[in-house]
């Protein structure tokens, strides 16, 4: 007799069972994420994951191991302490190799007939990393129409396929949202440190915060620029003590090696690798296609394909160029390139300390990341640079205004403290804010110097970096 090599449907249910042990009375979350500090995007996620009011899935987006699942887990709990019964809330991880090949119509289905729910009962259904089912988008929005009782909560890695697919597949059905990596605040905070560094101004001055222990900061600003986009590695000390094993492996490789091969088809996966480890060790300068396709021998046609699936994977993203008149160029030769989180540089290529030459690129890159979490400013950001004479000039930050397009501020990033010394050599940033009427006070950044300049009618500040990042993140 042929045996059948179907999984019984008791092994599938015995599963959801497991994975949600708030099924038995009085238990919940487990213990470990109950004492985990919560990210500072929680109560908007949880605000609207709660809103039944329109028909739609929230899908929660995000690079790898940012605490998306944590997130889940704690909203969970939250449901269950705010008076929801643990049967009426259903957690999948779609990653589980048991539940390949089924549907996800299907697990809900086995989900309502193990508690006999009828349409009086609204439950609470959660898919976590959906991105590992086929056409996803489809089925999701399938259950969403076809149940108005549930409300719906979607989540995955590959942010590149779930935007992609939402926009697609869920027009009108879903709501996305997206979940960055820690802010250098959020880490402060997951440290315990932010209280104790941290100050709020009274008074209004050029940022509303001042730094108690500068170079105790600056010893945090260093371990941030490890390993601190990520809260698992902030809060377990075993990856602590090896960060590069764990985000290499964990967040780099797979995007790379899976989740873009997957979503792309690209067949070339060492290709990729070894163009987003140029990219990764520059982060912070500008490049160009030119250059790169000298340097790696791909075409400048695959390299621009390459750079978009790694900026829609929110491993990268590129900063455009604009000259002392605010105007991008025609023809862009030219931009500057960041991570989405400087932790991966010291993933590949090793931690730094605050005296090796990439601490300056990656301080930079720091203070980028900190504008990536206001995503509605992030678009009206670019780098300046120009000929005058013989010599290039240039500013490191220039915010336009979104109606106008004229700059509104500009700030010059320094690793140092030297600058002081040498105001000289802010010649770009002067002669911008002699250019244009700027709403904002110039900022210079150093490493742990703070002091003001005043030449003619300008005024420069000048403010610790680490100190620059917090009051970006806290706004």
């Amino acid at each position: 007799m042929i045996t059948s090599l179907e999984i019984p449907r008791h092994e599938v249910q015995r599963r959801l069972a497991l994975d949600n042990p708030w099924w038995q009375a009085g238990r919940g979350i487990d213990e470990e994420e109950r004492t985990w500090p919560k990210r500072a995007y929680y109560a908007q996620f949880s605000a609207l994951a709660r809103d039944r009011s329109i028909r739609r899935a929230v899908v929660l987006m995000g690079p790898r191991r940012v605490g998306k699942t944590v997130m889940l887990h704690q909203f969970v709990q939250e449901l269950i302490d705010s008076g929801t019964r643990g049967i009426d809330i259903l957690y999948i991880s779609m990653d589980t190799p048991l539940y390949a090949g089924r549907s996800i119509e299907s697990l809900y289905q086995l989900f309502l007939e193990a508690f006999s729910h009828n349409e009086n009962v609204k439950p609470w259904v959660i898919f976590d990393e959906i991105q590992y089912l086929k056409e996803w988008g489809l089925h999701l929005k399938s259950l969403v129409d076809t149940y108005p009782e549930a409300r719906f909560i979607a989540s995955g890695s590959a942010a590149a396929a779930l935007k992609m697919q939402s926009r697609e597949s869920g027009a009108g059905r879903f709501t996305d949202f997206m979940l960055p990596p820690l802010n250098f605040a959020e880490f402060l905070h997951f440290r315990g440190s932010d209280t104790v560094l941290m100050r709020p101004l009274d008074n209004e001055g050029v940022i509303p915060w001042a730094c108690n222990d500068i170079d105790a900061l600056n010893r945090e600003f260093i371990d941030y620029l490890n390993f601190g986009g990520f809260p698992e590695a902030v809060l377990n000390p075993t990856i602590r003590g090896n960060p590069g094993r764990f985000l290499r492996q964990d967040v780099v490789e797979k995007v790379l090696l899976k989740d873009l091969p997957g979503l792309y088809g690209i067949g070339n996966t060492q290709e990729l690798s070894r163009f987003f480890n140029v990219l990764a060790f520059n982060s912070g300068n500008e490049v160009g296609f030119e250059a790169l396709s000298s340097h790696s021998g791909i075409s400048k046609q695959k390299l621009g394909e390459y750079l978009e699936y790694l900026e829609a994977a929110y491993l990268v993203k590129r900063v455009h160029r604009i000259n002392d008149n605010a105007q991008r160029l025609q023809r862009e030769r030219t931009f500057k390139i960041y991570l989405t989180n400087p932790s991966m540089r010291a993933a590949l290529f090793g931690n730094i300390g605050a005296n090796d030459d990439a601490a300056g690129s990656l301080a930079e890159t720091a203070i980028w990341n900190q504008w990536l979490h206001r995503q509605d400013s992030y678009s009206d950001l670019h780098y300046a640079r120009w000929k005058s004479g013989r010599q290039d000039i240039e500013v490191d930050i220039v915010g336009l205004d979104p109606g106008s397009q004229r700059p509104r501020f500009a700030v010059e990033v320094k690793w140092s403290d030297r600058i002081l010394d040498h105001p000289e050599e802010l010649k770009g940033i002067l002669i911008l804010a002699e250019k244009h009427t700027l709403e904002e006070p110039l900022i210079v950044t150093t490493r742990s110097a703070t002091s003001r300049y005043v030449t003619s009618d300008t005024e420069l500040n000048f403010i610790p970096t680490a100190v620059y990042c917090y009051a970006i993140a806290k706004e």
